[in-house]
């Protein structure tokens, strides 16, 4: 039998954002032992102890006995509510997407991924504005309106993804991930934030982060003022990136303090009404009162929670997993079972649904098609035959 591999424990437990305490009381050992374990002071973990572990965390029991430790090379990763996201939820979307880097790094053996294609100036760029503009020509996105952003981001090779999270603290983040065959951005969205120009943002704000900022710092080291300036930077990479100075103030123009106008242009632009009358106030289409009283309006109309057309637009889906997986079932490569199998060989043993979650699959695409046992007994052929 296989020695129990403590840090897979470690792993298992921030993935479902728990902390050693929390652990210990679900499956009632102490805090000690829990940490005992993790770090190898305790070798042979009784086995029921192991399928105590297994049922808690909602990992099979091998995941917890097998060598890898996941050992994925990542750099800063950037949390848009870094000041107020308690540690072990943002701990948990980090594993998490480590195992979607194992996932991704086993796909692209069998299919292939868009290459990525970022500039050559990436990082080198301050100007929030000037990265925008440069991006924009660079992916030849002229200066009209971006219909799909997370299209364009996966058509350049940038991971994107959903998470499903226990806190609302969480809006995206972005992680850089080293792989053996190339390196990689991910950017990875809440899935309780549904609205889709919400997500249109967060995409262009994450943008932001990759296209300016430094990949090896640590961000928990970054003072509330760096980590603001850095967010600030983001935001305004993302406004002129989602509207082009040129063509959105050619639009807003027309009718800058009409509300109902701003309705409209969120249908052209797939941008929140907040984020076009700030940007109208930073292009000087409208004055800082100007922009304030719009506010002001918004409140009271109850737009700022919630704002015409947030339940109409068609919310982005990520497709790279998706259509990666789809390629492999229909191309009969592999089984729903074979490919789960194959995962759980090279050192990735989770559940189906588990799976599914991660990748962002329809619900039973990877659910075992010949799950239902073979029938023993068979209909006698007619006597007339």
């Amino acid at each position: 039998m296989k020695a129990f591999n403590g840090n897979r424990l470690k792993l298992a437990r921030q993935y479902r954002g728990l902390t050693v305490e929390e652990l210990s009381q679900k499956i009632e050992v102490s805090k000690q032992t829990i940490s005992q374990y993790e770090t190898g002071k305790i070798e042979n973990v009784p086995f029921d102890r192991i399928a105590a572990l297994s049922a808690t965390l909602g990992f099979p029991y091998q995941y917890f006995i097998q060598d890898s430790d996941l050992s994925v090379k990542t750099g800063t990763t950037y949390f848009r509510s870094l000041m107020k996201t308690n540690k072990k939820y943002r701990a948990a979307q980090i594993v998490k997407m480590k195992h979607l880097a194992q996932i991704y790094s086993f796909l692209n053996e069998y299919v292939t991924f868009p290459e990525l294609n970022l500039p050559a100036w990436i990082g080198s760029i301050t100007s929030p504005k000037e990265a925008a503009d440069a991006l924009r020509e660079y992916w030849g996105l002229g200066d009209k309106p971006i219909s799909d952003i997370m299209r364009v981001a996966e058509e350049n090779g940038i991971i994107v993804t959903t998470f499903p999270t226990d806190t609302d603290d969480i809006d995206a983040f972005s992680q850089y991930i080293e792989m053996p065959e190339g390196d990689v951005y991910l950017i990875a969205l809440s899935k309780n934030k549904d609205s889709a120009v919400r997500i249109n943002f967060d995409i262009a704000h994450e943008l932001g982060h990759i296209l300016l900022h430094e990949w090896s710092e640590d961000e928990e080291a970054l003072s509330r003022e760096e980590f603001k300036a850095k967010e600030k930077e983001a935001n305004e990479f993302a406004a002129a990136f989602l509207m082009p100075e040129s063509s959105f103030t050619k639009d807003v123009s027309l009718d800058p303090q009409n509300l109902n106008y701003y309705v409209q242009l969120k249908k052209k632009w797939k941008v929140s009404i907040g984020a076009m009358l700030y940007r109208s106030c930073d292009l000087k289409v409208i004055s800082q009162n100007q922009y304030q009283y719009l506010i002001r309006i918004m409140q009271n109309k109850g737009w700022r929670k919630s704002e015409p057309l947030d339940n109409v637009l068609l919310s982005p889906v990520p497709t790279m997993f998706a259509d990666a997986v789809d390629v492999l079932l229909t191309n009969n490569v592999f089984t729903p079972k074979e490919l789960v199998t194959e995962l759980s060989e090279m050192g990735l043993a989770m559940h189906a649904n588990e799976l599914e979650v991660l990748m962002n699959l329809n619900e039973n695409t990877l659910v075992y098609q010949n799950s239902e046992p073979t029938k023993i007994v068979m209909l006698k052929k007619s006597s007339n035959n």
